[in-house]
């Protein structure tokens, strides 16, 4: 490796807007994000699913029949 031209690499904190604080390595110090997985909705299970056009409503009743007849 050559000398002098690699960033450093040292601990930093990464800060979320709802208050999470993750410690890691980084070329960067003190990252500040705006959503992380604690309070992203994918990944707490709140997500909202946005029908437009009935696009939803419409899969579930197709799809509902042929759950029924296989039961």
């Amino acid at each position: 490796m050559k000398e002098g031209i690699h960033p450093e690499y040292s601990e930093t904190t990464i800060t979320c807007v709802c208050g999470n604080v993750i410690e890691t390595k980084s070329t960067r110090k003190d990252i500040k994000i705006e959503i992380c997985s604690q309070c992203h909705p994918f990944m707490t299970g709140k997500q909202k699913i946005i029908d437009t056009a009935g696009r939803v409503e419409r899969f579930k009743r197709k799809y509902a029949a042929g759950e029924e007849a296989k039961k």
